[in-house]
C-alpha cells in the first residue's frame, strides 16, 4: 500500500538507509528490497536523490533522530507500515547484527509500535 505522506516517505528512507548501512555492506538482496520498497511507496527519484545528497554529511545519530521525528508525525498505520518494511528489509540480509536489532527495537519503543504487530503484519502481507 503506497503512502503519499512526505513525512512517512522521508522517515522511512532515513531508517532504511541506517538499517542497510549498519553492517557496512549493502548486498544484492538488500538493493532489490530497497528498489521494491521505493516503487511500492511511490518515492520519487528526486526525493531519493535529494536524500542521498543530504545524508552524505549527516552522522548516524542525526539520520536516526530525523527518521524517528518524521515518523512520529505519522498515523499509527503509517508507523506500523514503516516498521513492517524495516523488519522485512532486515530479514532480506543473510544475518542480522546486534546493532540492527537494537536499532529496530528502540525505534519500535519510541514510536509506540508493537513488535508482535509488526511480525503479524509482515506475515500477513506474505512478501
Amino acid at each position: 500500500m503506497a503512502h503519499d505522506n512526505l513525512n512517512y516517505q522521508l522517515g522511512l528512507i532515513h531508517l532504511v538507509h541506517l538499517l542497510v548501512t549498519v553492517d557496512g555492506h549493502i548486498d544484492d538482496r538488500e538493493r532489490a528490497a530497497i528498489s521494491a520498497l521505493r516503487k511500492e511507496e511511490n518515492m520519487s527519484e528526486k526525493l531519493c536523490l535529494d536524500f542521498e545528497k543530504k545524508v552524505e554529511t549527516m552522522k548516524e545519530q542525526e539520520i536516526y533522530s530525523a527518521g524517528i521525528n518524521l515518523l512520529s508525525t505519522c498515523s499509527d498505520e503509517e508507523r506500523l507500515a514503516a516498521f513492517v518494511h524495516l523488519y522485512k528489509l532486515a530479514e532480506a540480509d543473510s544475518s542480522i547484527s546486534n546493532k540492527e536489532v537494537r536499532f529496530l527495537l528502540y525505534g519500535l519503543k519510541i514510536n509506540n509500535v508493537s513488535f508482535e504487530d509488526v511480525v503479524l503484519s509482515a506475515n500477513m502481507t506474505g512478501k
